[in-house]
């Protein structure tokens, strides 16, 4: 993305940028509204196996499988690896709305991520008798690679606070509501 030599004249590729304009305005209505919600909607349908689509919008659907040693044809990422690529999806956003509120253009960006995950529960199939803390990722671990307009330790505060108000981190890092049940 990037051309990089010594030469002082070195041209730099931004990233396509957001509509800052627009990002303003956004967070004017947040902070006149701090109660303002959204609500996410995806339709889930097996295809057989652990395969299932996801539909979300007007959008192609999202594939999931499982790898063959947990019963899968692996035709597609686990939705573990699929709850990683939503936290680095919704990390970039924020850390492109911060750099984009601050000033400062990004010429690159990319997200790293790994979990510990572990099913010993066989997903409550007879599996070990496990509480619900014990299961999902125990541990996750992001490495961003980010470069642009600005030192080095102002791009470590943009990762950090996109980090602190990321959606899906705090999803994942705070109790939700959740309910589950069967369709009327």
């Amino acid at each position: 993305m990037s051309q990089s030599t010594s030469n002082p004249s070195t041209v730099k590729a931004y990233l396509r940028p957001i509509d800052r304009d627009g990002l303003m305005g956004f967070a004017e209505k947040g902070r006149a509204d701090p109660t303002r919600r959204g609500t996410n909607k995806v339709h889930t349908v097996t295809d057989g196996q652990y395969r299932t689509l996801s539909y979300v919008g007007n959008h192609l659907p999202v594939v999931v499988d499982e790898p063959p040693h947990l019963f899968g044809e692996d035709t597609a990422p686990a939705p573990g690896e699929m709850v990683l690529a939503s936290l680095g999806g919704c990390l970039a956003v924020g850390i492109t709305a911060v750099a984009t509120w601050k000033q400062v253009k990004l010429t690159k960006l990319e997200l790293f991520l790994e979990g510990d995950i572990g099913n010993p529960a066989a997903w409550g199939a007879g599996g070990a008798e496990m509480q619900p803390a014990q299961m999902g990722f125990q541990d996750i671990r992001v490495k961003v690679v980010i470069e642009g307009d600005a030192t080095r330790e102002v791009l470590d505060e943009i990762v950090k606070h996109a980090n602190l108000y990321s959606p899906v981190a705090n999803s994942m890092r705070n109790p939700i509501a959740f309910t589950i049940g069967l369709a009327d």
